[in-house]
């Protein structure tokens, strides 16, 4: 007969099953932490004074490389993008620029590459903690006046036999009228995204411990409780208890509202309140991760690190440093 063989990785490891749907689970937060940013209210004042004050379309997109290209309702996009959409080998281009782009700016930070027509692309991440969770995106524009000698060798690039007349003819018409932006000053409207996509962030970090909308009484309890008790030991049945749910209920609904279990949710609660503690300079960070309920020095940094992708030393000095200048 044959019989199952237990698990029998490393301590802390998860089995493979369990880790699949860790990764999994953490995958959708992101992506629902994403849409709920790119629909708040901060980002669309941002969103709508870049426009205006630049000309430049920008989005927020999530790090999927399938939904990178600026969509047709897209407000200052631009009409030589739009006519290229028509243009199969045009498109398979496009995504394979975005994809580098995606690729580049993951690793490297705010990222500009050319298309094969010669456009500007621009992507800066935007971050929860050390995770890319996407990407300020904008672009569309020449660092160089455009010229008929130069659409020639984009058509020649597409395919010219492929293409009737009336079709090169608005193309050309829609390049030439592509506008040109000098490259010291398209850098600087990445600069300006590069601090948004900084402030969007921090934004992340709030709105990844706070609820969106409404929620269960029994969830509100429960966070009033996690919120007024940091500071101490907050095992699953005592919070539990507060919210007058089972413990498995509990863990169902509580995943359900926040997106987080109940343990992501306190250690981000706590780290938080850690990063405003470590803006003071004479405290101490062995002080503060008992401050904030820790029980080792350990257990804080390891958190700490897992949270925002650095120690909190760092965290300390990039902050001060930055108040500084």
């Amino acid at each position: 007969m044959d019989r199952k063989i237990p698990y029998s990785g490393s301590a802390g490891i998860k089995p493979p099953d369990e880790a699949m749907q860790a990764t999994h689970a953490h995958q959708e937060f992101e992506t629902t932490l994403q849409q709920r940013l790119a629909t708040s209210d901060r980002f669309k004042i941002y969103q709508e004074a870049f426009r205006t004050a630049t000309g430049l379309p920008l989005r927020l997109v999530s790090s999927d490389p399938g939904g990178w290209c600026l969509d047709d309702q897209s407000v200052n996009r631009s009409p030589f993008c739009e006519a290229l959409n028509h243009c199969e080998s045009a498109c398979r281009a496009c995504l394979e620029t975005n994809r580098r782009l995606m690729e580049e700016a993951e690793v490297n930070g705010p990222t500009t590459c050319h298309c094969f027509a010669g456009l500007c692309a621009t992507a800066v991440p935007v971050k929860l903690g050390a995770s890319v969770i996407g990407f300020l995106k904008t672009g569309q524009v020449f660092n160089q006046t455009p010229s008929p000698e130069r659409f020639d060798q984009v058509l020649g690039s597409i395919g010219r036999k492929t293409l009737p007349e009336a079709e090169i003819s608005s193309l050309k018409a829609a390049y030439l009228q592509t506008r040109a932006v000098e490259p010291e000053r398209y850098q600087s409207m990445v600069t300006l995204l590069q601090s948004f996509a900084e402030q969007l962030s921090d934004h992340a970090e709030s709105l990844a411990i706070i609820e969106e909308g409404s929620e269960p009484a029994a969830i509100a309890r429960a966070r009033k409780y996690i919120h007024e008790n940091l500071d101490q030991p907050l095992p699953l049945g005592q919070v539990a208890k507060q919210a007058g749910l089972s413990e498995s209920h509990f863990c169902r609904l509580f995943k359900e509202s926040s997106g987080l279990t109940l343990t992501d949710y306190v250690n981000r609660c706590r780290i938080d309140w850690a990063k405003r503690e470590l803006l003071k300079p004479e405290a101490r960070v062995s002080e503060i991760a008992f401050l904030v309920g820790y029980q080792s020095l350990s257990q804080f940094n390891r958190s700490f690190v897992r949270i925002t992708g650095q120690s909190p030393t760092h965290y300390r000095r990039e902050q001060l440093d930055r108040a500084a200048s």
